[in-house]
């Protein structure tokens, strides 16, 4: 490979990082300090390139997960993780796509730092037990414990049905559609009657401070947002994380990236990203690998 192995892998490094963070930003912060490390190893005696740098940023992100952990318990309402714009491509992989979900991320939010590193090299990545082990410097028969427990967390509370990216996209519109009239009719129909509403505002923006169940109540609350800011408001289908999705702005500016989970043709999660902080990333797609 005549090309330096880190731009080489550097989507692939930063999906890990971001998988393990939830953040694009201390996931390119992760990045950086691993490029300053492999900036000082002698190349030459590094036999498998890829899964050095892999084990690189692996200890870096759970360096950097354990210290952001006091502050995320201390987060200002719900935490959801940063969205990224992505293109329609990263949809061709089913498993990169639901790996870096809005959906699967907040799930992966309630492992813990070693249980979400083994979870996502193994699970996402398709790592050997070997290598994981020495990523996480924990023994290899350790690491299958920890990897099955992950595995048996994240099932319990992962979205079981899977549509196609067509049906997604109709029910993303109809969303959209509802939203931008304000009608609560046509809001209650396109949802489930357990939908559940997640919003974050990390108390920088305007936003429910714990989870709304129910249609009736999500309705209302969509409704009576859409009264306040109507004359501005402009709700636009985009690309996150892989999956259709929102953007919608008042008066020109983002104000929020709405992410929807739809099972058998009606949305039963709503995940409404508001914290300015964590949408400076919509208008340039990133490029995500595994």
């Amino acid at each position: 490979m005549t090309e330096n192995p880190f731009v080489a892998h550097r989507s692939l490094l930063f999906t890990v990082a971001y998988e393990m963070l939830g953040s694009a930003a201390d996931a390119e912060d992760v990045v950086q300090e691993s490029w300053l490390r492999w900036a000082d190893v002698d190349h030459s005696q590094v036999r498998d390139p890829r899964a050095y740098l892999v084990r690189v940023v692996t200890r870096q992100a759970l360096n950097r997960l354990r210290s952001l952990s006091r502050s995320r318990e201390e987060y200002v309402g719900e935490w959801l993780p940063e969205p990224l714009l992505t293109s329609p491509d990263v949809a061709e992989d089913v498993e990169l796509a639901e790996s870096v979900s809005i959906a699967m991320l907040t799930v992966l939010e309630t492992l813990g730092p070693t249980e979400r590193a083994v979870f996502v090299l193994r699970e996402v990545f398709e790592m050997p037990y070997g290598e994981i082990a020495g990523a996480v410097g924990k023994p290899a028969t350790t690491v299958r414990q920890i990897a099955r427990r992950a595995r048996e967390h994240v099932a319990a509370r992962r979205p079981r049905v899977q549509v196609s990216r067509s049906e997604q996209q109709a029910v993303v519109e109809q969303f959209l559609a509802s939203l931008r009239t304000g009608q609560l009719q046509e809001l209650m129909e396109v949802m489930a009657p357990d939908v559940v509403l997640i919003a974050d505002g990390g108390g920088l923006a305007a936003a429910a401070l714990a989870p709304i169940h129910g249609v009736e109540l999500v309705a209302k609350v969509l409704a009576r947002a859409n009264r306040v800011e109507a004359a501005a408001l402009d709700a636009t289908a985009v690309w996150l994380n892989g999956a259709p999705a929102g953007r919608i702005e008042i008066d020109g500016e983002l104000a929020t990236a709405l992410s929807l989970v739809v099972e058998n043709g009606q949305v039963t999660r709503v995940y409404l990203v508001r914290n300015p902080q964590k949408l400076t990333r919509l208008d340039t797609s990133v490029e995500l690998a595994r």
